[in-house]
Parts: C-alpha cells; sequence; structure tokens
C-alpha cells in the first residue's frame, strides 16, 4: 500500500533548529520521526519553542514543566501510552493557561495518531485549535487546520480534509475557488505563513487526489512546487497525481473502446501514455531530491512509487527494466537500513508482494502469481514487519504486518499458521477500532481458510464481520478513489457474493430449522441488496444515490402497514449471481420468502443447475434473438421459453406467484440478467409472454424506491431530437419518428413546453426546469450509457450532450423537493455492449436524479413503433386507479394483439413482434 507523505516536516525550519538545541538538554538526540503522516517531523518543535520562549514554563508550574519533559522523552523512546499520561497530566496543571494546553494537545494529537487512536487525535487536535484561538494565535490556528485535515485525509475521509483547509469543495476541473475566510489556507495568505501555505496546498492537493479530482490536485500541488520547488514532499505527491489521472484515464479510453469510440480512445492512450511519463519523472527528482538532504524515509517511499509505476505499467515499458531492477535493489537496501518506522513496515510489506506485472488489485484478495522477489526474500521481509510492528507497539501497523503474512501462509495452503497470523491481524485491527480500514480484509480472510478447514459455520461468521465492517466504512471508499486505488470489483463485489452463497449452501444441508433457515434468507437479502446499492454508488462515484436511503431492511419494509397498498398484490424477484451458478429469491408481503436456484428441467442430478456460463449465454442469445427481431416474420419464441422454464416456472408451479394472488412482479437484477426485459419471457404452456400476465417493473433496491401513487397530469416538458449527431466522434443518426411521438406524448399533455432540435440544449432544458414544475419530462433522443458515468449522456441539439452529472444537478436545483419530477421518460436508448456495468446507468439514472419513476428502453427502435407504444401508455397513465407499471403493460398487450385488433386502431399487425414492446422497462416507483 502507499504509504502517506508529510508535507509539514519542511515547515518551520527556525523552529526546528531549537528543538535540535533544546533536545540536548533533555540529553537525547533528535530523531527523525516515522509515522506515514504529513505532519509528524515537526513533532515536537511548537511544543519546545514554547518552552524557549516561556510561553509553558513559569515559575508557578514547575511540576507541569516536569510532565512534559518526561512525556518528550517517553515520545522519543517510542513510549506513546506513557508520553500521552504525562502530557494529560500537564493539560491538568495548565487548564488556565490555552497557550500552554494548546502545545500540549497538539502534541498529544500526534501521540494519539502513533497509537492508532484517531478518534482522540481529532479530539486533541481539534482542542488544540480551540485553545489556539483563545490565545488569539491565529497563525497557529491555521496550521493545526491543516493538521487536522491531514488525520481526517489519511482516515479516508478527504471531504473533511477540503473543508477545514478550505472551506466548500470544487466541483471536477480546475476552475479557480476562493477558500473561505477561516479556513487554513486562507489563514496562510492572511498572516504571509508561506510555509502555511505551502502545507496547505500540499494536503489540499492530495485531498482533491483521493476524491478523484485529480485535475484540481495538480493544480494545486503545482503551486506547492512553485513555492518549494525542490521540496521531495510535493514532487511526490505530483507523482502520485500524475499517475491516478493516466490510470483514469486509461479508464475511459477501455470504456471508449467498448462503444467504439477510435478517435478518443487513441486521444486517451496519448494523454495517460504522457501522465505516465511525467509521474515517472517527478518519483525521480523526489527520490534525488530526498537523497540529497539524507531523508531516508521520504527517499524509501519514492522508491517504493517508482517501483509500483513500473510494476502498473510493464506492458508499456514506462520504466524499463534496468531501471526497475536497480530501483528494487536500492529499495531493499534502503529499507533494510531504515529506523523502525511505518514507512519501513509498509515498505516491506510492498516489496514481499511486488509483482513485475500489476493488475493494479490488492495482494490480499487473490494469490499473486507471479512475484518479483523469491519466495523465501518475501517471507524474510514480511516477517521482519511483523517484528517492526511489534516493537512500534502500533496497532495499525501490527494489523498490515500480521495480516499480509496470514496471507502469505494461506497462499501456500498452511492454513493453521495462515489463521494464527491472521487471527492477531484481527486482534490488532479491532484494538480501539485502529485499523477498520483493514478489519474486514482480515476478517475475509479468516473466512476462507475456515472455508479450507470444512468449518463453513465459523467461517460465516468471519464473513459477516467482515461484511458489517465493509458497510460501515463502504460510503468513505466507494465515493473516494473509485477510479483507482479501490476496485469495487477486487472487493466488495467478492465479498459479498462468497457470503450469501456461504449462507445458502449451509440451508442445502438441511440442518437448519424453518426459523433458522428463514433467518438465513433474511441476511441473505441483507447481503444482496447491499451489494445492488453500493454497486450504483461505486457507478456515480459519490452518495447521492443514497440520499433518500430507507433505514429499514426489506423484510421489515415488506412487513411494514404503511406499506401494505404499495405491496399488495406484487412479487419481487431479486436474482442473484454466485460462483457457478445463480439463484432467485422470492419475497412478498403475504408470504415468508423463497430461494430457488435456476435450474434446467430437462437434466438430472447435478447437471439440473444451470451454470452462470450456460445461463450468461442463454440470456446474451435472448437479447441478440429480441434486438434482432424485425429480421423475421414470425418472432422465434424458444430461448424465451427456456428461460421462462428455467426462471419463473418453478414459482408457478409450487403456486408461489400465481396470478390469483399477484397482478405485479418486479424485479431486481444483478450482473448480465439487468439488460433483459422479462417481459418477453415465454410461457409455451400458456402460449403467452409474461406481461401478459403480470404488469413489470424493476429496481435496482426496494430501500431506494418511493412505492406510492401520486399522480399529476398537468404539465410536460417534451425535448425530441430528430436530427443526426456527432458526439465524441461518435455519429447519432436521424430519428425519424421523433415528430410523431412528440405529437403523441403532446396529445395527452396539452399544457406543455417542448424544445427540439436546436432549441432542445443543454442550456434551454436547465432554464426551463428552474422556472417551472414539470411532473413530467419526457425525452426522446439518443441517450448512451457507458461503462463509465463520463459515457452516460443524452444526445441533444447542435451536437452537444446532457450528462448524468448535468442532468442530475438541473434536477436536484428545483425550487423545492415537491417539485420532483414523477416520470422521466428515455426513449431512443443505447447501451454499450458488453460490460453490465453499463445497465446501471439506465436503472441508475432516475433514482440518481430523484426522479420517483421513469420508463426507459433498452435499446434504440427507430421505428413508429415507439410513438404508437408511448401514445398507448400516456393514455393509461392518465387512467383513474391504474399503475405505472399496468400502463405500460396494457400499451405492451395491446401491440401483442396487433394482428386481432381493427383497423380502426391503427395499429401495424408487426408490432406483436417483441423487438417493438419489450424494450420499454419501468424503473422505481411501480405505483
Amino acid at each position: 500500500m502507499n504509504t502517506k507523505n508529510q508535507y509539514l516536516k519542511f515547515l518551520f525550519s527556525v523552529v526546528r533548529r531549537v528543538y535540535i538545541n533544546l533536545s540536548k538538554l533533555f540529553s537525547r538526540k533528535y530523531q527523525k520521526l516515522n509515522r506515514n503522516r504529513f505532519i509528524k517531523a515537526l513533532f515536537f518543535a511548537t511544543l519546545l519553542l514554547c518552552l524557549s520562549f516561556g510561553q509553558v514554563v513559569s515559575a508557578q508550574t514547575p511540576n507541569a514543566t516536569s510532565l512534559v519533559k518526561r512525556g518528550v522523552e517517553d515520545y522519543n523512546a517510542g513510549k506513546y501510552r506513557s508520553a500521552v499520561k504525562y502530557w494529560q497530566s500537564a493539560i491538568k496543571e495548565y487548564k488556565k493557561n490555552p497557550s500552554a494546553t494548546a502545545v500540549v494537545n497538539e502534541n498529544l494529537g500526534r501521540a494519539y495518531q502513533k497509537l492508532g487512536e484517531d478518534k482522540a487525535a481529532i479530539e486533541s487536535l481539534s482542542a488544540a485549535i480551540r485553545d489556539y484561538g483563545a490565545a488569539k494565535d491565529i497563525k497557529q490556528v491555521g496550521r493545526m487546520r491543516t493538521e487536522l485535515a491531514q488525520v481526517y485525509s489519511n482516515l479516508g475521509q478527504p471531504r473533511k480534509a477540503i473543508a477545514l483547509i478550505c472551506g466548500k469543495i470544487a466541483s471536477q476541473g480546475v476552475d479557480s475557488i476562493e477558500c473561505q475566510q477561516e479556513s487554513a489556507k486562507q489563514i496562510a495568505t492572511q498572516y504571509n505563513d508561506e510555509s502555511g501555505k505551502v502545507a496547505a496546498l500540499g494536503v489540499l492537493g492530495d485531498a482533491y487526489r483521493l476524491i478523484g479530482n485529480y485535475d484540481r490536485a495538480i493544480k494545486y500541488l503545482n503551486e506547492a512546487k512553485k513555492a518549494a520547488p525542490e521540496n521531495y514532499l510535493v514532487l511526490n505527491s505530483l507523482g502520485n497525481a500524475y499517475r491516478n489521472r493516466a490510470q483514469l484515464m486509461d479508464l475511459q479510453a477501455n470504456s471508449a473502446r467498448q462503444i467504439r469510440l477510435s478517435k478518443k480512445e487513441k486521444e486517451l492512450n496519448q494523454k495517460s501514455e504522457k501522465d505516465y511519463n511525467q509521474a515517472r519523472t517527478y518519483f525521480q527528482e523526489s527520490i534525488k531530491f530526498a537523497r540529497q538532504q539524507k531523508e531516508d524515509l521520504a527517499q524509501m517511499r519514492g522508491l517504493l512509487n517508482l517501483i509500483q509505476l513500473a510494476s502498473q505499467t510493464n506492458k508499456r515499458k514506462v520504466v524499463d527494466d534496468a531501471t526497475f531492477n536497480n530501483t528494487l535493489a536500492d529499495a531493499l537496501k534502503q529499507n533494510k537500513n531504515l529506523p523502525d518506522s511505518a514507512t519501513k513496515v509498509y515498505g516491506a510489506i510492498d516489496l514481499a508482494y511486488l509483482q513485475r506485472n500489476s493488475q493494479g488489485s490488492s495482494p490480499f484478495i487473490g494469490c499473486p502469481n507471479q512475484l518479483a522477489l523469491p519466495e523465501n526474500q518475501s517471507l524474510s521481509l514480511l516477517q521482519q514487519s511483523v517484528l517492526t510492528s511489534n516493537n512500534l507497539q502500533d496497532n495499525r501497523l501490527q494489523s498490515y504486518a500480521n495480516g499480509a503474512l496470514g496471507h502469505f501462509w494461506e497462499c501456500r495452503q498452511d492454513n493453521q499458521k495462515a489463521l494464527t497470523y491472521t487471527q492477531n491481524a484481527i486482534v490488532a485491527a479491532d484494538s480501539n477500532l485502529s485499523a477498520k480500514d483493514s478489519l474486514y480484509l482480515w476478517e475475509w480472510q479468516a473466512g476462507r481458510i475456515l472455508d479450507k478447514q470444512n468449518k463453513n459455520k465459523e467461517a460465516i461468521e468471519s464473513y459477516q464481520r467482515a461484511y458489517e465492517t465493509l458497510e460501515d466504512i463502504r460510503q468513505d471508499i466507494l465515493t473516494a478513489k473509485r477510479d483507482v486505488q479501490f476496485d469495487f470489483r477486487d472487493v466488495v463485489k467478492p465479498l459479498y457474493r462468497t457470503l450469501a452463497q456461504s449462507r445458502l449452501e449451509l440451508l442445502q444441508t438441511g440442518a437448519t430449522n424453518n426459523k433458522e433457515r428463514l433467518n438465513q434468507l433474511s441476511k441473505v437479502v441483507e447481503t444482496i441488496d447491499s451489494l445492488k446499492l453500493a454497486e450504483l454508488q461505486n457507478y456515480f462515484g459519490n452518495d447521492c444515490i443514497l440520499s433518500a436511503l430507507n433505514p429499514k431492511q426489506v423484510d421489515e419494509l415488506l412487513e411494514d402497514k404503511e406499506n401494505s397498498a404499495a405491496f399488495e398484490n406484487t412479487a419481487f424477484l431479486s436474482s442473484i449471481i454466485l460462483d457457478g451458478k445463480t439463484g432467485i429469491l422470492l419475497q412478498s408481503a403475504n408470504q415468508e420468502t423463497k430461494f430457488k436456484w435456476i435450474e434446467d428441467p430437462n437434466q438430472e442430478g447435478t447437471d439440473k443447475i444451470v451454470s452462470t456460463e450456460k445461463l450468461e449465454k442463454k440470456i446474451a442469445k435472448f437479447r441478440r434473438g429480441l434486438v434482432r427481431g424485425r429480421e423475421q416474420l414470425i418472432y422465434d419464441t424458444t430461448t424465451a421459453s427456456e428461460l421462462y422454464d428455467w426462471i419463473i416456472r418453478p414459482f408457478i408451479k409450487d403456486g408461489d406467484i400465481s396470478p390469483e394472488t399477484f397482478k405485479t412482479l418486479v424485479f431486481l437484477q444483478d450482473g448480465f440478467l439487468r439488460s433483459v426485459p422479462m417481459a418477453a419471457l415465454y410461457d409455451r404452456q400458456q402460449e403467452k409472454y409474461l406481461v401478459e400476465t403480470y404488469a413489470i417493473a424493476t429496481t435496482p433496491s426496494l430501500r431506494i424506491t418511493t412505492p406510492k401513487s401520486s399522480r399529476s397530469k398537468q404539465k410536460a416538458l417534451i425535448l425530441g431530437l430528430t436530427k443526426a449527431a456527432t458526439i465524441d466522434g461518435k455519429n447519432f443518426k436521424e430519428l425519424f419518428a421523433v415528430d410523431r411521438e412528440v405529437r403523441a406524448v403532446k396529445k395527452q399533455f396539452p399544457n406543455y413546453t417542448d424544445l427540439i432540435d436546436d432549441n432542445f440544449i443543454p442550456e434551454n432544458f436547465r432554464q426551463k426546469l428552474q422556472k417551472t414544475t414539470y411532473p413530467v419530462v419526457h425525452i426522446a433522443s439518443h441517450a448512451q450509457f457507458g461503462v463509465i458515468p463520463e459515457d452516460t449522456f443524452i444526445v441533444t441539439g447542435n451536437n452537444k450532450k446532457i450528462t448524468i452529472s448535468e442532468l442530475e444537478n438541473s434536477l436536484q436545483n428545483l425550487n423545492s423537493p415537491s417539485d420532483s419530477v414523477e416520470l422521466l421518460a428515455l426513449t431512443a436508448c443505447q447501451t454499450a455492449v458488453g460490460d453490465d456495468r453499463s445497465t446501471l446507468g439506465l436503472a441508475g439514472v432516475a433514482l440518481q436524479v430523484g426522479v420517483k419513476s421513469a420508463i426507459a428502453s433498452l435499446w434504440s427502435v427507430r421505428d413508429a413503433s415507439t410513438s404508437k407504444l408511448v401514445e398507448e401508455f400516456y393514455q393509461n397513465y392518465g387512467k383513474e386507479g391504474m399503475s405505472i407499471a399496468q400502463a405500460l403493460q396494457q400499451a405492451q398487450i395491446k401491440m401483442i394483439n396487433a394482428k386481432k385488433l381493427p383497423e380502426s386502431e391503427d395499429m401495424n399487425i408487426d408490432y406483436d413482434n417483441p423487438v417493438y414492446w419489450a424494450p420499454m422497462i419501468v424503473i422505481g416507483n411501480w405505483l
């Protein structure tokens, strides 16, 4: 893992000289501080400076002076707990002297960080800010805000760090932003504190890097570099920022490739190459200046960053093999000679798990195949890291060191050794919650080891603890670092799926009673629901999607009497794709939760379970058949029938979803199942499509869906594009049927406002929403849902686009919550091919912007059929007592019966083919 930089080390050179001189009075040499934080190099500087000027020492407080001195001595000896006790006693002596308590609190905060007690550190640094304010030492208030900001940033809360340093957070980009008056950066500027300003810029830049705003991070770090051009800390962080931006552009290039934007892909690859090279240069400069200034810890961090850059870009050869080998040799030598420190521990772990060709994933999830070092050398490094962490008595370090060594033995299948070290890691991480961000890793690791020992129940308990810990910290790690440093698919998805699968497989043994079975199923539902919420949160990179999250779990919602009307006659089918097989959970307010694996009724024994691979191929074939349906005079229902028999018929057969009881089915789909419309599944026995029996809707989670029947038809905002357009080098064809579709919508909403073609541009759309409330917003245009949100947009006039972020901002900036859009309709959509994450854009767009319900198309149908379906839907939408799902159902049934309708209905007889009616789905509130 990358260790943290230490910006404040260079801040107060005069203070540091005072510290060195005064240290001799205490008969101790000045020791370099080794915690991986920005702030630790000035550890006692302010304290001893105050002593030298008499701010703390006075004739009236000789005992306090002694307490401070003994605390300094113990801290230098690594006895942090003892130092804390002395300084806590000193504060009591100085309680009427804010100048003194400020300095002691400041250094208490640093000691607590050494002990891994971050909450206490935050309290002490906050107290220091308060005391410095009371003493009118505003310059020091600014410095303490920077120091506190660094603590929050280290804890994975960079937004709090930004608030302390600047007062407000800027959106993506590099537009200037003025920091607020009492922020750390403004205080440093106001008091001409050049060193404090550089420190604030450094912490601010790194915090923006952690939230993924790399452009702004680079802007602030370049400001710091301008003031301190040879500062190795700034250079090191600039290297990290450029590397992260390059990795983001790699992700964007991959997205561009999947949606066939070859020109954009080439441009992004060229930009990422340039940024990688810039990162290499900054790391090399950081190493050079750290070496010149004999800063061994900083030199080690630079070496590690350069090695990791080489590993991550091996195919590009950003760092040639000779440089890689030389740098690795330097790092091994440097790490061996370092004093005991956090950098030494993390450096040993990084080197032990180093791969020449890294995929950027966590080394603790799977077993690395090609370590750069011989196995015995890696083992020696990991063993040394455990000894060093024990010497330092730092819980966080002990957690990572023991966990890393436990993983080494896990990969060598020595389960007993693996479990011993992993349990040590758990104990250390759980001590005062000193390493909660690693606790889930070691609990998960323990679960895997216990699984191998056939201790299934104990394994599930470990997985459950890992899940609960990850749930607590998920928001920070999914919304920060989502692009590069934290891979959702590496950690959250496999952990949640493993926990769910373990519970389900335990149920298969038949060793549980009915009550326990229902309890286990409830926990499975909770786990899978959390997974789907996490996917949305990770995809969009913020927590807006969860702003209206219901605190109740799904089971509680179904039992809640307030929701009885909403859930009446409605069944919920949640799919869950696991290792090798897929299951369906059935829930309703009227009966117990049921679970079934997807099986092939034509097979026997172990072959009966449909493998994940087989199901995915069948689903892909089903979708291809639907999309190409218009090429066939008669639609072939074979695949649709097979999927119906696999997914729906088992519940019909057992009477779980009889049409007499349930009128609506709401699907909560997983992975590749999101990209197909369940409405088109075919019951060959009844010779009916599923939608002919049930109204169909979909939602990512019931906890972010508001099932309420509130309908208003007063006003509609109608937006349409008929012309061809080019966005990011991709051509979008004319939509000839949009004129007819727009006319059909206008007919249903006489009180409308329309923006068509050149009038349909982002500025006009934004202005209309700001001036008037529109319960219905209908958009008839191309919409692309990409692998990443940046490639998710609606095509507008003049070759412009409305991105998902712009759409969100426009709809969320309405005058009041009551002005929220009831229904958002998106027709003529297109989705990216080959990545089920792209369909998160489709499922999440309505929820992301606060819309209650949405209807959208899973693929583009450039035909008059769309306008006919839309017209029929809105006619039904306005009928008393008809739900949104039923309104769409009736429109689809009418098209299915196209050949049976009289000519007066003006229905093309070909519209019975599901290619014309199946792609339209209801998302969110189905009532």
